[in-house]
């Protein structure tokens, strides 16, 4: 790269140089997927993700209208984070980095995980989970697997994503413990732990800001704070003024437009408004970045059949789906199927199955399994019958036509399997979706057939959550397929026959109705502006919370064999940590997966907190009969939370509860750990701080109580010790409002010893 900061240089006509106009267009896209080359500096070629590789030939677009070459298409987000499996996460991301550089990829665009704050938004397929632990145990081995082959990825969007509606222009109004606590952590443990080669902002502002220019956002916290040295990138078309969002920290123009994106900071350096060492740092990381990527020489050519392996891609694929599928429901041992019975296989999804959601992230798969044709491999094609039982646009006559086959075929068999779920339409980066219903097709479908099958197995595809009601007790066993990618049938036939043992747990709660959704009342906003309301009550931290029910909690999941859990301890550090224990044993007769999660209840606290937050969760394979003890170690931040009139992280002192959770909502062992946390070191008065503060001051309050005590007359001590409750009435007053009250009169000296006390207990305090 051309170094243009010598002793000779003259910045205030850097941009007036050629060398320095060289480097100020780098900083803008050449087309739609690459980067422009330039002193020193390669292209590089960064395309969607995150679950494929989505690269595109000839034409390019970034809302899917266009055919990208074939690419193994892994589960989605809302599927795979159901396998709650951080290996498997990597074993994906490690291929999906071969495939990138076969496909001559620098970088893929993800993951995507923002929090999934509503079930609404619509692209919550594309995201992992509502808890941030969760979603950034993933998200971290997601970038180590893609990075660990020498592609770069990019960590989405930057920040608080969580809507669909008006997403260029809404401004999320998030308080700092919300943003902290739900909406910031997972970011910053990938950021911290897996240092990501870049990081894309959103499109949203955040309390007034875009976030492609919020310098608070992309320097102070994220560069500063988190220690981030990669490149940052807007999303495509993100920014709204190019001169504010370089000056609060954006490196990167996607995608390219042209050459106003450089006359504009050419103008700003020349006008005095940026400086020309802004400049040079974003074109360092972008140099950083092309070298960090950059093919090894003996690599091959971009070839996808020689780059890497489809088949065994496509197996990865079907694995990963398998661990994902969640078994919500099964009553009478209806799953898994048995050989010798007769099974119709019912909806046209069976036939043209939905596996991924609308918009960026499409990927064109290098195959698809069909859910029919792979049934009928693994229990006999003779068992196996199909009816469509509903048809996309079909008029009236043809649906009735439908169901009456559908009613037929059910009730001939022994197992009638239902296959229904939302069209790639209904879910899609661009809008919301409106209501949590199936289609009417689809619900008058499995009540059809629950009506006349001796046994109905429901299974859905979907990328975000959909209703149950009101045919979920009418039928014997429902399967959560999510979004599964491309071998969504053998997956979904491994699991109903048994090939496979369900171990999948919800990563997102499925209620009884949109109305018990804890941001229903504020999603997705009016006028441009959206609050979140619901602060840090959010998915299950709201629903324990107030004790609502619902139809299946986080971290529900069936499975054909049974676990115990015991042997059950915990041991805390006796400051702010703790390591538990537990020995898992495969009571059942079949291998399989459990996921042990831990809960932790807080200790009391000045703030209001969730009755538990995930603290810590690990998946463990057993044969039948196998014994595993594992330990499982509870950080810091898993008994924290931001307090914000300290700007910091805070651990209560006290007792607080570590729960083994089967679900959130399905405790079955607690254990007590008592921790010292952090003690508040008593702070300086002044006239502004409340009564309540004053008093409650560990060395200014006795000696308070006490000179008003002694200047009180008889009457006034018998009266106060009578109220004992009287301050209560006047405790966020300042004090220098109440000592003029009549009958307190504290003296203006007196006020100014105690203020003189309290600051010399902060300073004795510190220096201890």
């Amino acid at each position: 790269m051309t170094d243009i900061r010598d002793e000779t240089h003259d910045p205030t006509h850097a941009a007036d140089d050629s060398a320095f106009e060289e480097l100020a267009a780098l900083l803008s896209g050449r087309d739609f997927w690459s980067t422009r080359a330039g002193g020193g500096i390669r292209s590089i070629v960064m395309v969607d993700g995150p679950h494929g590789v989505r690269r595109q030939a000839g034409t390019a677009d970034n809302l899917g209208f266009h055919q990208s070459m074939p690419s193994t298409c892994f589960p989605p987000g809302a599927g795979i984070a159901s396998s709650w499996d951080p290996a498997l996460m990597r074993e994906v991301g490690e291929a999906l980095g071969r495939e990138a550089r076969a496909l001559d990829v620098d970088m893929l665009l993800g993951p995507a995980i923002n929090i999934k704050r509503s079930p609404l938004g619509g692209r919550t397929f594309e995201y992992f989970s509502e808890d941030p632990r969760l979603t950034g145990a993933l998200a971290v081995e997601y970038v180590r697997g893609v990075q660990s082959t020498g592609v770069g990825t990019s960590l989405k969007h930057f920040a608080v994503n969580s809507q669909e509606s008006d997403r260029m222009r809404v401004s999320a109004e998030v308080d700092s413990r919300t943003l902290r606590e739900i909406y910031l952590p997972a970011f910053e443990r990938v950021v911290k732990e897996a240092a990501p080669t870049s990081v894309m902002s959103a499109y949203n502002a955040i309390n007034g800001v875009f976030s492609s220019e919020n310098h608070w956002l992309l320097t102070e916290l994220l560069r500063e704070e988190w220690g981030f040295d990669g490149l940052v990138v807007s999303d495509w078309g993100a920014i709204k003024d190019r001169v504010e969002a370089l000056a609060a920290g954006l490196d990167l123009e996607m995608p390219g437009t042209g050459d106003s994106g450089t006359e504009a900071i050419l103008q700003a350096v020349r006008d005095g408004r940026l400086e020309p060492a802004l400049v040079e740092a974003s074109v360092e990381r972008l140099q950083r970045l092309a070298e960090r990527t950059a093919p090894a020489p003996d690599a091959l050519t971009p070839d996808a059949s020689a780059g890497f392996d489809p088949v065994a891609h496509h197996a990865l694929a079907r694995r990963a789906a398998a661990a994902s599928v969640v078994l919500l429901r099964n009553e009478q041992h209806t799953l898994p199927l048995r050989p010798g019975q007769t099974v119709a296989v019912i909806g046209e999804l069976a036939v043209a199955p939905q596996y991924q959601g609308g918009g960026s992230s499409h990927v064109n798969p290098t195959q698809v399994d069909l859910p029919l044709d792979e049934l009928r491999a693994a229990l006999g094609g003779e068992r196996v019958s199909y009816a469509a039982g509903y048809s996309k646009g079909a008029d009236a006559a043809t649906a009735d036509a439908l169901l009456s086959e559908a009613r037929a075929a059910a009730a001939s068999v022994d197992v009638a399997v239902v296959m229904v779920g939302l069209y790639e339409e209904d879910q899609s980066e661009g809008f919301d979706r409106e209501h949590l219903d199936l289609p009417d097709a689809h619900v008058a479908l499995i009540e059809a057939v629950a009506g006349v099958a001796p046994r109905t197995v429901v299974v859905l595809s979907n990328g975000g959550v959909v209703t149950l009601e009101p045919w979920h007790d009418r039928v014997d066993a429902i399967v959560e397929g999510w979004a599964l990618g491309q071998a969504v049938g053998g997956a979904l036939a491994d699991v109903l026959t048994g090939a496979v043992n369900p171990s999948g747990r919800l990563a997102e709660t499925i209620p009884l109705a949109l109305a018990d959704t804890p941001a229903y009342l504020n999603f997705p906003g009016e006028q441009e502006l959206v609050r979140h309301g619901e602060g840090v009550f959010v998915g299950y931290r709201y629903y324990t919370s107030v004790d609502r029910a619902v139809r299946y909690p986080f971290g529900h999941g069936l499975s054909y064999t049974s676990f115990s859990i015991d042997d059950f301890e915990v041991d805390g550090s006796g400051t702010d940590a703790a390591v538990a224990r537990v020995t898992v044993r495969n009571a059942g007769d079949v291998a399989g997966a459990e996921v042990v999660q831990l809960y932790i209840a807080p200790a009391p606290s000045a703030v209001r907190r969730p009755v538990r937050e995930l603290g810590a969760f690990a998946k463990v394979s057993l044969e039948p009969g196998e014994t595993t003890t594992i330990s499982l170690e509870l950080e810091r931040r898993s008994f924290a939370h931001w307090d914000a009139r300290g700007s910091r992280w805070w651990v209560d002192p006290g007792s607080y509860r570590v729960e083994l959770g089967r679900s959130a909502s399905d405790i079955i062992a607690s254990r007590e750990v008592t921790l010292a946390g952090d003690v508040e070191r008593p702070a300086a008065l002044n006239l502004d701080s409340t009564v309540k503060e004053w008093f409650g001051h560990s060395v200014v309050g006795p000696v308070l109580i006490q000179t008003m005590m002694a200047n009180a007359t008889a009457g006034q001590q018998a009266a106060a010790e009578a109220n004992a409750n009287a301050l209560k009435m006047v405790e966020s007053m300042p004090m220098g409002q109440f000592a003029r009250f009549p009958g307190v009169e504290i003296p203006a000296e007196a006020l100014e010893q105690l203020i003189l006390l309290s600051g010399a207990s902060e300073r004795t305090e510190s220096v201890a």
